[in-house]
């Protein structure tokens, strides 16, 4: 093989490794942000409200970022893939999008008034959960297949496909996910009555987690043969339930901890992991498809002279977005102060 292929090949490979991580980022940055966005409609008292969104307050507009990198990386390095997944999900995409903008106001303007208060409050609910679930809905778009015409490199699909019984049932797991982390991240970072009924509510969540990543892992196998070849195929069945067995022992952990009122750091980090250990599924499933199971990612893939460009800009940037956000949740580690509120 010559050597420019052989290049080509890595960069490829190395760009669709940056924009699953910016993603994966993402979900875990910001998953416990929309969860405690949802989780703000079980808490009736303000004080309590103030609490939550002030242990998010220093750093939850920074979690975009992800967000972007993630799709402008898709843009720039797989301009293909982007201009099919786009168009078949432009409606989920497009409410989250505007969930998220939403949402951001709700967050800085539920501060300046005290009369419009509830409203905002009810702003930021709603803004959390639909952003939550069209990500999902988005994600078992994906999953589920998009209809393309591989002559005329388009999608040919209809308006609406992205809307089935999976797609729904996938969005709903996701926001159960996320209220999942947000609940755990309370309990690491409240105390007193507010972080015993996060711990309840962590309970009832982590069990309708693990059941939802237990359907959707039996579910998707049987969306298109490559899924099922992928995990059933030969010897690969140990792989699966390796997996399976992986997630169950987190949620032992995370069960494990939440009874012992002193780790009030492990339920989130084995939270945490039961969302890398799934998304690391997924990534399996779909690779090397960047569109299930139609394109690969090198059918996908930009320009090598393009790959190399964007590459050198990414080696600078990535990192110092990793340390700021490593910073910013180091300097405010540690348990909120219902005195001493970020706001």
């Amino acid at each position: 093989m010559p050597l420019t292929e052989g290049i080509s090949f890595d960069l490829t490979v190395i760009w669709a490794f940056l924009i699953a991580f910016a993603v994966l980022v993402y979900v875990i940055l910001d998953g416990f942000d929309l969860g405690l966005g949802m989780l703000f409609a079980a808490e009736a008292d303000t004080p309590d409200r103030d609490v939550m969104m002030n242990s998010v307050a220093p750093v939850w507009d920074g979690n975009e970022t992800w967000l972007v990198l993630g799709g402008g990386g898709l843009f720039a390095a797989f301009p293909l893939a982007y201009s099919l997944i786009l168009p078949a999900l432009y409606a989920p995409i497009i409410a989250m999008l505007l969930a998220l903008i939403f949402r951001g106001v709700a967050f800085e303007f539920r501060w300046r008034t005290t009369r419009w208060r509830p409203v905002w409050d009810l702003a930021f609910i709603g803004g959390s959960a639909l952003a939550a679930l069209s990500q999902g809905i988005a994600l078992g778009g994906l999953l589920q297949g998009i209809d393309i015409d591989k002559t005329a490199r388009e999608y040919s699909g209809g308006w609406w496909d992205w809307l089935t019984p999976f797609t729904l049932m996938v969005g709903v797991a996701v926001m159960v996910g996320y209220m999942l982390l947000g609940a755990t991240w309370l309990v690491m970072k409240t105390s007193g009555p507010l972080q015993d009924r996060m711990r309840a509510r962590a309970w009832v969540l982590g069990l309708a987690t693990v059941g939802f990543i237990g359907v959707v892992s039996l579910w998707t196998p049987f969306l298109q043969d490559g899924y099922y070849s992928r995990w059933f195929g030969g010897l690969r069945i140990v792989l699966a339930a390796g997996v399976a067995a992986a997630v169950l022992a987190l949620a032992f952990g995370m069960f494990r901890t939440l009874r012992v009122n002193h780790h009030d750091y492990w339920p989130f980090i084995f939270a945490l992991g039961m969302f890398v250990l799934s998304f690391a599924g997924l990534g399996f499933s779909m690779f090397p498809y960047i569109v299930p199971t139609e394109v690969t990612i090198w059918e996908a893939a930009a320009p090598r002279a393009s790959q190399i460009f964007m590459l050198v800009g990414a080696s600078v940037l990535i990192p110092i977005i990793l340390a700021y956000t490593a910073y910013s949740y180091w300097v405010f580690r540690g348990k909120v102060d219902p005195s001493e509120g970020y706001h």
